[in-house]
């Protein structure tokens, strides 16, 4: 399988996943992230309900995109959070089929966790509508958050202009991730916490700067 490189110049995204207070989500704003994430999924320490989310969302300014996770949540369930949230787009971490991501009418980004004998190309390809490919670590039981990085070596160039990349970043080695593989974005969440669900704001500048250190490296 064969797809083009990112067009230069090229920018890579990203996304603050597992926010939970709107002070967390105003600052990632103010830093210049592209997109916070929210998770609808109860066993998470990251969970927030439709009313939390709905004022988190309401606090954003503008062309910062809202992404509700879901992990093998029902149709009722999905439905009745998309009725009091507005969200950009979907992104779901579970056994969820192509039909089922697809049912809702946004665009949605589907998340593959790396195990070992993984047939990536098979899966991608049977995702094939999904605007992108979440690549995390694999960890028995657990659904994203594990604060583990994967064996990057294992990405294939190809995936790369849909590719956001997942698992175990953090503030000393996100530039190294984006040098290595030049995802299209990259999502963080443990990586930028002081506590479970609680974001940190050194953290979080200092995952910024390592972003931006590698976006200027990229232009020279």
């Amino acid at each position: 399988m064969s797809r083009p490189q990112p067009p230069a110049p090229w920018r890579v995204r990203v996304k603050f996943c597992g926010i939970t207070r709107t002070v967390d989500a105003l600052a990632a704003a103010s830093l210049g992230v592209d997109a916070i994430g929210l998770v609808f999924y109860p066993p998470s320490p990251r969970a927030v309900d439709a009313a939390t989310a709905a004022g988190i969302v309401r606090s954003l300014p503008p062309f910062v995109s809202r992404v509700a996770l879901f992990v093998d949540a029902g149709p009722e369930e999905i439905e009745a959070v998309l009725a009091q949230v507005p969200v950009d787009l979907l992104q779901f971490h579970g056994d969820e089929t192509p039909q089922e991501c697809a049912r809702y009418g946004l665009p949605w980004i589907k998340a593959l966790r790396m195990r070992e004998g993984l047939d990536l190309e098979r899966l991608v390809g049977q995702y094939d509508e999904a605007c992108g490919i979440l690549l995390d670590s694999y960890q028995p039981g657990v659904r994203g958050g594990t604060g583990r990085a994967f064996d990057w070596d294992r990405i294939p160039s190809w995936l790369a202009p849909r590719l956001v990349l997942a698992g175990g970043l953090n503030p000393e080695n996100v530039g190294e991730a984006i040098r290595r593989v030049r995802p299209w974005a990259v999502d963080v969440s443990g990586g930028i916490e002081q506590s479970r669900g609680v974001k940190s704001r050194r953290l979080m500048e200092a995952f910024m700067r390592g972003v931006n250190h590698a976006r200027a490296e990229a232009r020279e």
